[in-house]
């Protein structure tokens, strides 16, 4: 990101300098035209190019700079006389870059897919059909450095590839264009374009400085510039055109010609100042890539030597190489953890227990499928049955019969420090290591020497055990083999024990405090009045507790007034009448919950004020709309009907088990020396953060988890899953403050499985829209 004073910078220059459209002459205007022309400058002088070489044209980002020169390259289609075009990729490409194919395969154009062992495998000494003059145009793309797994790949294939000597060129005639997918590698390494003079170059510059946003460039070399052939033309692109005739000649200038309409000159102004903090807090891209590396090597190194008690390895990480050199690997560790039986742990529950530890990880396939196949071995096959049981790229659905559907990413960048490393290492060993924690010695020292030759990288970082928390075997008692590995489940009691219902909660507002009830009616989406209302900042967007925990706080009096007043704040009511007549009184607005579209009333100007006040931001509170209907995502196994849904995440109601909690609760007190300042939980309060709708008592610790359904008085509930937990748990319902219990414990008890209860949905009477009451002592 940029640093505080490169922001500064920027907004003082923004500040004092009036900046107008670039696409005329007056002062402001020319000030922009200027001061945009230096930047481009700035950023061929990045790249060690000059304009003579190349032309920097901006974009939205570095899709919209890969769907420019897929729209703009002149595609030959295959004729029966004439060999067309070839649109060939790296298979470890990014989907942008795939994406292309898109537009090609309607164009009659050929695509070719290359694994990244065929382009030096299948190269020739001599290019077929070398004395033959053939103008066809072809364009091969491959990435500086693979997103998914950080490996480089060789910046030479740029010429080779031109020359005609590697693969596939080196098979079809034609003159050939090489597109350098750039945005990864030139986050953390150098790129100079007299070394590799690839053709199109796409760049991202969040990437690089974290800010501005929704800004990249394609920087095109200018003898290529020819070639690409644009068809449709916007504001300032155009040297002259006829509106009453088709007649157009586009600009002189290459970044004018396809530049449509207004570039974001605002955003374009800070890349400059970006640039500014960058090097004058680094001194460039070379230290960047020494010191990145640096962190990202020793991370490698101790990772995968950690080993659980027994001697498994904790972590499968994906890579080519062993970290030895930066030319050929970058600042990017791709891994995944096992648990002590050598179970791939899933990447959600990792993502889940990081946040809890504020360290920010990605997860998934990280939009390049090609590598994510390769190094967890999915088969086509295995991605189609994949969508078809419910993974979608960009979900939480880690594991699918018992196989990874992805993986978790951790980048370092310019501003990533060692105690950064050792944070996430004790992270790792803290939650996902079965105890003692042990190093396999011997493969630590085979990658000392692996790595000896790359000088400087090292020399910050020693390899060493150091901290005594994480590295050194540990002494206490190991926790028992129930509480490592879960329990066992078993079929719901057969033998007649009485099961109870012990508690009822509902909770009006969503992720606000709850309110405990005896009896309480069913309603069609759920008990009554639950989950009906919810928070949300200036920009619509639900608040929860994960972000403002205060929320928490705000609790319910007589169903509904809200209490807990700060000094001076009085309690205000809301009704609880849902008629049409509030339907038209009030603003409708849209709202998401869970990705969920959701149709929703705005409940007034006081409701408003008051909850603004209480948490310190611009806040509404809005009910779901009475004339919508929002239904679960899948329909649970023997559920006769899709069931309609308030505003919860998943399903109609959470049930959890005391004996669970309780289990929870007793490893919390034999852990409570390792989180010194965190009290004591008890029972009660552990149940009050998870936040469900029931309790029961009389069954097995997470015995639930196996059920199918359950029967409460007359009312019929269909299992609808297991719910998946995450930091939110961390806040005391009390006070509002965060701790790491008791998720910590709920990560030890279930080897990094962080579930915990399990949804439930009604089925109601045919033909009624409520069931009976439910109460509390009540025996399902």
């Amino acid at each position: 990101m940029i640093p505080y004073k490169g922001k500064r910078d920027y907004f003082q220059d923004i500040s004092r300098n009036v900046y107008g459209n670039p696409h005329s002459h007056n002062p402001s205007s020319r000030l922009t035209h200027d001061t945009v022309d230096r930047v481009r400058y700035r950023v061929l002088q990045h790249f060690n190019a000059t304009p003579e070489e190349y032309s920097v044209i901006f974009t939205s980002g570095c899709t919209a700079a890969l769907k420019l020169v897929a729209e703009s390259f002149p595609w030959s289609p295959h004729t029966e006389s004439e060999v067309g075009s070839h649109f060939c990729y790296l298979t470890d490409s990014h989907t942008s870059v795939v994406g292309i194919r898109g537009l090609t395969s309607g164009r009659g154009v050929v695509t070719l897919p290359v694994s990244p062992q065929e382009v030096e495998n299948r190269a020739k000494d001599e290019a077929e059909g070398d004395g033959v003059v053939c103008q066809t145009p072809h364009l091969f793309c491959y990435p500086a450095q693979s997103n998914f797994s950080g490996r480089k790949y060789p910046l030479s294939h740029v010429k080779g590839i031109q020359a005609r000597r590697l693969y596939p060129a080196c098979e079809h005639q034609g003159r050939w264009f090489v597109l350098l997918d750039a945005a990864a590698h030139v986050s953390c390494s150098p790129l100079n374009l007299q070394e590799c003079p690839a053709d199109f170059i796409p760049i991202s510059f969040y990437k690089m400085f974290g800010f501005p946003t929704g800004l990249g460039a394609l920087l095109v070399r200018n003898d290529a510039a020819g070639i690409l052939k644009k068809t449709y033309f916007g504001g300032g692109t155009a040297a002259a055109y006829l509106s009453g005739e088709d007649y157009y000649v586009h600009a002189a200038n290459i970044s004018d010609r396809f530049e449509d309409g207004t570039v974001s000159f605002l955003d374009i102004i800070a890349v400059n100042h970006g640039f500014e903090a960058l090097y004058r807090i680094t001194g460039g891209m070379h230290n960047i890539q020494q010191h990145t590396f640096g962190l990202a090597r020793y991370t490698y190194m101790l990772l995968s030597s950690v080993c659980h008690g027994n001697g498994r390895p904790v972590a499968q990480i994906y890579t080519e190489g062993q970290f030895e050199s930066p030319s050929t690997q970058g600042a990017v560790l791709n891994f995944n953890l096992k648990d002590s039986h050598g179970q791939i742990i899933g990447y959600s529950q990792v993502d889940r227990m990081a946040s809890l530890f504020n360290i920010h990880v990605r997860t998934g396939c990280f939009c390049n499928t090609g590598a994510c196949q390769s190094f967890l071995g999915i088969t086509n096959q295995q991605m189609r049955r994949n969508l078809q049981a419910g993974h979608v790229c960009g979900d939480s659905i880690d594991l699918v019969d018992g196989q990874p559907t992805g993986s978790v990413r951790v980048s370092f960048g310019y501003m990533s420090t060692f105690e950064d490393c050792q944070k996430f290492l004790n992270f790792v060993a803290e939650c996902f290591v079965e105890k003692p924690l042990t190093l396999d010695q011997v493969r630590l020292e085979e990658l000392k020497t692996a790595t000896a030759a790359s000088r400087g990288s090292n020399e910050h970082y020693p390899i060493k055990i150091t901290n005594g928390e994480i590295f050194k075997a540990d002494e206490k008692e190991k926790p028992t083999e129930a509480s490592l590995r879960g329990f066992a489940l078993r079929e719901p009691n057969s033998h007649g024990e009485a099961y109870t219902l012990t508690n009822i909660y509902i909770y009006p507002i969503k992720s606000c405090a709850a309110y405990e009830v005896h009896d309480w009616p069913v309603g069609p989406q759920g008990l009554l009045y639950d989950r009906g209302w919810m928070v949300v900042n200036g920009n619509s967007v639900c608040l929860s507790q994960k972000r403002v925990p205060p929320l928490c706080l705000i609790r319910p009096q007589r169903v509904y007034i809200f209490s807990h007043c700060p000094a001076g704040m009085d309690t205000i009511s809301v009704p609880l009448e849902n008629s049409t007549e509030m339907h038209r009184s009030y603003p409708v607005c849209q709202s998401k919950v869970c990705g969920d579209r959701v149709e929703t009333v705005d409940c007034g100007d006081e409701a408003a004020s008051w909850l603004s006040d209480f948490l310190g931001q611009p806040c509404r509170l809005i009910r779901q709309s009475p004339d919508f209907t929002r239904g679960m995502k899948k329909r649970p196994s023997g559920a006769a009907t899709s069931s309609s849904l308030s505003l919860v995440n998943e399903a109609q109601y959470l049930m959890i088990n005391r004996a669970s909690v309780e289990l929870i609760q007793k490893l919390m007190s034999s852990r409570q020396d390792d989180f010194e300042g965190d009290r004591l939980l008890d029972t009660q309060n552990v149940i009050s953060r998870f936040r469900a709708n029931l309790v029961i008592a009389g069954v097995e610790p997470f015995e639930e988890d196996n059920w199918s359904h359950l029967i409460i008085g007359n009312t019929r509930f269909v299992v609808a899953g297991q719910c998946g937990r995450c930091q939110m748990v961390g806040v005391d319902q009390d006070t509002g403050t965060k701790t790491k219990e008791p998720l910590m414990s709920l990560s030890a008890c279930r080897t990094g499985k962080v579930t915990f209860g399990v949804y439930l949905t009604h089925q109601l009477p045919e033909g009624s829209t409520t069931a009976n009451v439910l109460s509390a002592g009540s025996h399902p």
